[in-house]
């Protein structure tokens, strides 16, 4: 029941950030409506041709990648634990005259909600930190993926999440592969830092080796794992902007993201 009530407050959390976000530079709207895709060209490269392919996104936050997957070809689900978010989503997906559908629900529980299988099952940035345990997460992918099926993940690298950045600085304070659960209280959002809300946010760490072995002892076999100095978004203190337009740590001590494909054999 205590990762329950962990659940309950982090939904609340993100619930009031869906109309922060939705206003932010960050997600900027207006470009996304007018036809801008969200995805980063790597996650393009590495699903390659998604046209007529079933997938489905877990935590897909208010849908815009979902919908960006759309636009090109893809019969597209939605899965977020936020309803406000997936209000937000199937909004942007009638607006748009896209055939997306979501669900509301806690990602660990997919499979209750859905019984379809997938062509491809993804995921990306910010993820896998809001799940106590990854060996549901790896089974529920398992189930959901066709035979030959593709999942594909974007994430920040879990050396990231050592550091506390509440305070404007990195500040290096939690395990690797920390069990215990993480409990931050901030204003703002990594969309918006002058925002007056209070996030609330319960997380938990995960090391590569629990993210391989998760997916692994469910039946995928991993084609590649790579590491990346550079991010996408700037969410993190005192990131300097990189030759590429991307963003990394001034000295490039540690990686920033990591992408993983797998397949389902």
């Amino acid at each position: 029941m205590k990762n329950d009530n962990y659940f309950e407050v982090n939904k609340a959390t993100w619930n009031e950030k869906v109309n922060i976000h939705a206003k932010s530079k960050m997600y900027d709207m207006d470009s996304f409506n007018q036809g801008k895709s969200s995805l980063m060209a790597y996650e393009q490269r590495a699903l390659s041709d998604v046209k007529d392919k079933s997938l489905l996104h877990l935590q897909c936050h208010f849908g815009q990648d979902t919908l960006s997957w759309s636009r090109l070809g893809a019969k597209c689900v939605g899965v977020d634990l936020s309803d406000e978010g997936i209000a937000l989503a199937k909004e942007l997906n009638a607006e748009l005259k896209l055939d997306a559908n979501f669900i509301c629900c806690n990602v660990l529980d997919t499979s209750k909600h859905i019984d379809d299988t997938f062509d491809i099952v993804f995921t990306s940035y910010g993820v896998i930190g809001w799940l106590p345990d990854l060996k549901p997460w790896g089974t529920m992918i398992a189930e959901r993926l066709k035979q030959g099926g593709t999942f594909y993940m974007v994430e920040f690298h879990p050396i990231v999440w050592m550091f506390d950045y509440t305070e404007g600085k990195p500040v290096m304070k939690y395990g690797y592969m920390q069990d215990e659960v993480i409990y931050e209280e901030y204003q703002g959002t990594y969309a918006d830092n002058d925002s007056k809300m209070i996030s609330k946010e319960y997380g938990w760490n995960h090391g590569l080796s629990e993210v391989i072995n998760a997916l692994t002892e469910a039946g995928l076999q991993i084609e590649y794992l790579n590491e990346y100095h550079e991010s996408p978004y700037d969410v993190l203190p005192n990131l300097v902007t990189t030759k590429s337009g991307l963003y990394s740590t001034k000295d490039q001590l540690y990686p920033l993201i990591f992408e993983l494909k797998a397949r389902k054999v």
